[in-house]
């Protein structure tokens, strides 16, 4: 079953936060508690770990984009989940 990653509440006024830099690419191994992204507020830079061991499996949100609290920035799961959404019909 896959985790979401989510931009996380850094402090009380903070509404959004910028990904300052990926630590992991697409079908690195991650543990739990291991720094996957670098991100910053207005009020302070630091490091999301992954909230659980697996594959980072997507990366939603790019380097340099900022987004609010709690929007999805990536997906950690099995490596038999990667490419596990339905292939698009054939034409």
């Amino acid at each position: 079953m896959s985790e979401s990653v989510k931009m996380p509440a850094l402090g009380e006024s903070v509404t959004e936060g910028t990904v300052s830099s990926w630590l992991k690419a697409v079908g690195d191994t991650v543990e739990a508690d291991e720094p996957l992204l670098e991100v910053a507020t207005d009020k302070v830079d630091t490091e999301v770990p992954s909230p659980a061991s697996g594959v980072l499996l997507e990366i939603r949100v790019p380097e340099d984009e900022t987004v609010e609290v709690g929007t999805v920035l990536a997906i950690i799961g099995d490596p038999s989940e990667a490419g596990s959404a339905p292939a698009p019909a054939a034409p």
